[in-house]
């Protein structure tokens, strides 16, 4: 029996189910009704609970059975006409919002005309009010994205007693060593306290890692075939003695017998089982103690958003370092704001864009990057650049009147490099008349770039008594689930930011 159903109630259909696919999420693109290019970190709202877009003006909200077609699906970015409308009359995939054009005029109703320099000691002024410090239970997502870099990796030999350790074999050797690699890592879960590292509680409920297993078995490979070389070379007793200008560190003989377990005695045996017991109840530890890590990693992003005390992000605490312009009044959203620029009017690192509500000066927004290198070092060959630092933070705010962080995205890149001499001598105990074995010199030099980016959004943050934040105990068991490429399905069933084009697109060389 066929059913048909009238036309407009068949495309009704046709769109709610274009937006509720399998009932669990709603996925669509924000995009420039003129330019038709996508716009990034839009907000995007349905009953009380909201997500931002990515870069690529994708969004992702995961459905429940309390949504309903005629609920209103409200899509807002700055520069732009808010959008409001019922989830039924959305009927593409594509949603459309329109350029704003704002006349550079007040919209803002004061009694005075406050300058920029007024404005951000109110700001100061309300920091304790507006960003308290109380406990809260935040479900947030995270994602890590690492870029590593060689961009000079030479090994130039001046001697070599080792006849295979020539600079022919070296020189293979490091050519090939992925010269780039990149790996991803996600987690949703539910972190408890506040925006200090002491009081952090985190309840992780899922992870995965995005990462080209092949180049790590390639590194295996090559510890395997050292291993060989020394395993044909090295007497039992030996030990090396490593030495790089005035620096020197010796590794004894009980550690270089380890590499080669079938070359030592009963005692050197049981040592050598001990310590891969010990290895494999680390790794053990390592994989409990997961949550832990990113944990640390959450911690230090909380801790370090410029609306806190002793922050990298100085230009709101330490805004006496920096020189500031009112630019206009507009809207964010529904609020009122002061855009203000910044630039140092000194020796401070950074220049960017605040955003501040007018009604009781909060930051709603901040853009900002760095304008020369944050931290530098170089000593004697070693050296490390923190060329790289940039970044959006975007706050809410909570029912009881105060802001948190809803949405952060932060790019670091450091440059390290080792420019010095290295020298490693064989020596033995055990061989008369003969302690120095052999000896392998020369300079090294590497230049090794990494660049991490961190997205994190605030799905939900309720505050907590103290009793409710004593009650819970961490119990995280959950180990990142490996994928060789991504999985769009993995995350069914939980709210995360879309990923870009560049993570659906990788693809691991190995399928393990």
């Amino acid at each position: 029996m066929t059913i048909k159903l009238p036309i407009p109630a068949f495309f009704l259909f046709l769109i709610f189910t274009l937006f509720t696919a399998n009932a669990q999420s709603l996925s669509a693109f924000v995009i420039d009704s003129v330019s038709q290019q996508p716009i990034p970190y839009a907000t995007v709202q349905l009953k009380e609970k909201g997500v931002i877009t990515n870069e690529d003006g994708n969004f992702n909200f995961v459905l429940n059975e309390t949504i309903q077609d005629t609920d209103s699906l409200t899509i807002s970015s700055m520069g732009y006409e808010t959008l409001s409308k019922p989830i039924a009359e959305f009927t593409t995939n594509k949603i459309l919002l329109t350029p704003k054009a704002i006349e550079l005029k007040e919209v803002i109703v004061s009694n005075k005309n406050y300058t920029a320099d007024e404005i951000m000691d109110l700001v100061e002024d309300n920091l304790e009010k507006n960003y308290t410090n109380d406990l809260t239970k935040k479900r947030l997502f995270h994602r890590e994205s690492s870029f590593d870099r060689w961009t000079k990796s030479d090994f130039k030999v001046k001697k070599s007693s080792i006849d295979v350790l020539n600079q022919q074999f070296l020189d293979s050797v490091i050519s090939t060593v992925p010269k780039d690699n990149s790996y991803y890592s996600e987690i949703v879960g539910d972190l408890y306290g506040n925006y200090t590292k002491e009081t952090q509680k985190l309840d992780l409920l899922k992870a995965s890692k995005l990462f080209d297993k092949s180049k790590d078995l390639d590194a295996e490979k090559l510890e395997e075939k050292f291993n060989e070389i020394l395993k044909d070379n090295v007497k039992p007793g030996s030990y090396f003695k490593i030495k790089s200008g005035l620096f020197g560190t010796k590794i004894d003989s009980d550690e270089v017998s380890q590499l080669f377990e079938e070359e030592v005695d009963s005692t050197d045996v049981a040592a050598v089982n001990k310590e891969l017991e010990e290895k494999k109840k680390n790794k053990e530890e390592e994989q409990k103690n997961y949550a832990n890590w990113k944990k640390g990693n959450l911690s230090s992003i909380l801790s370090g958003l410029p609306t806190q005390e002793d922050t990298d992000l100085n230009f709101i605490i330490k805004s006496r370092k920096y020189n500031f312009t009112l630019n206009e009044f507009t809207y964010l959203g529904n609020d009122a704001v002061y855009v203000l620029s910044f630039k140092p009017s000194g020796s401070a690192d950074y220049e960017g864009t605040l955003y501040i509500n007018s009604d009781d000066f909060a930051i709603l927004q901040v853009d900002y990057t760095n304008i020369k290198p944050v931290k530098k070092f170089n000593l004697l060959g070693i050296s490390a650049n923190k060329y790289l630092s940039k970044g959006k933070i975007i706050y809410g705010k909570s029912p009881n009147g105060s802001y948190g962080l809803r949405y952060l995205e932060s790019e670091t890149g450091t440059r390290i490099g080792l420019r010095r001499p290295l020298k490693i001598i064989e020596k033995n105990k055990i061989v008369k008349g003969r302690n120095k074995q052999n000896e392998l010199s020369g300079d090294i030099d590497f230049v090794f770039i990494n660049v991490v980016k961190n997205e994190m959004i605030v799905f939900e943050a309720e505050q907590i008594s103290q009793a409710s934040y004593d009650g819970f105990t961490e119990n995280n068991t959950i180990s990142p689930t490996y994928m060789p490429k991504y999985d769009p399905t993995f995350w069914e069933g939980y709210a995360i930011m879309e990923p870009n084009t560049a993570i659906k697109e990788f693809t691991s060389a190995s399928t393990e």
